[in-house]
């Protein structure tokens, strides 16, 4: 079972999702890829702790506090490649910024 809840965010509404333990996905509404990782339907679920966590670390990155992504219990869906470009995401700094060029180069040099 997947569980969903919104964040509001000053990048507009941001859905979370997790399999109850973890951050199983985070998308902001209306983006291409939409939930599309998750293949089962998800519950809206606000009171889990695992969203209480997340919401609190959100809060703390848009207040410019730069939280640590180990801070975070995630547990995303997708295969090899997306896995791929979640651990090249992590690596990137706070307040940086990257493109998927320069994420296909260092895919690349793996």
């Amino acid at each position: 079972m997947f569980y969903s809840t919104h964040y509001s965010s000053p990048i507009g509404l941001i859905m979370l999702g997790s399999d109850g333990k973890s951050l199983a996905g985070l998308w902001i509404e209306g983006q291409k890829y939409f939930g599309d990782t998750v293949t089962e339907k998800m519950e809206e679920k606000d009171d889990l702790s695992v969203f209480s966590s997340v919401k609190k670390w959100l809060d703390r990155y848009f207040a410019g506090k730069n939280p640590g992504i180990v801070d975070l219990p995630l547990a995303p869906n997708g295969g090899e490649f997306r896995r791929n470009v979640w651990n090249i995401l992590c690596d990137i700094p706070y307040g940086e910024v990257t493109t998927y060029g320069d994420i296909a180069k260092s895919m690349a040099k793996k």
